[in-house]
């Protein structure tokens, strides 16, 4: 599976951004895919996931409410919808994939795309 993200940028605090992630690969439908983020010199941290159905997504508690992670199946693709954004969203944005169910876990994810760089100025 290879996994391509795009839509980062610069935002003013309180803009949105939409970010995507192109995948390759005939069992894109079977993935569990999620989005990460990560500073310089930190940790990657979790973001959002969904599963292969796009039902019962999960969120890391800082964006509850502003962010929506989809899915569209047919066409290979999950979206990172970002609302409401802070200084503190400012990472690079990593989508990734893995074969089994929702885990927040970072080294629980198989495949993972290049980061895309989201900057929220203050």
């Amino acid at each position: 599976v290879q996994l391509q993200a795009s839509g980062g940028g610069l935002v003013q605090a309180g803009g949105y951004l939409r970010l995507s992630c192109a995948t390759s690969g005939r069992t894109f439908g079977s993935y569990t895919m999620g989005w990460f983020r990560q500073l310089t010199g930190k940790e990657r941290e979790f973001v959002a996931a969904v599963s292969w159905s796009g039902g019962s997504p999960l969120y890391t508690d800082s964006v509850k409410g502003r962010f929506t992670i989809s899915r569209d199946n047919a066409k290979n693709a999950v979206h990172l919808q970002m609302n409401s954004l802070k200084p503190e969203d400012t990472a690079v944005y990593y989508c990734a994939a893995r074969e089994y169910g929702l885990d927040t876990f970072a080294s629980l994810f198989d495949y993972w795309g290049q980061g895309t760089l989201v900057t929220v100025s203050s």
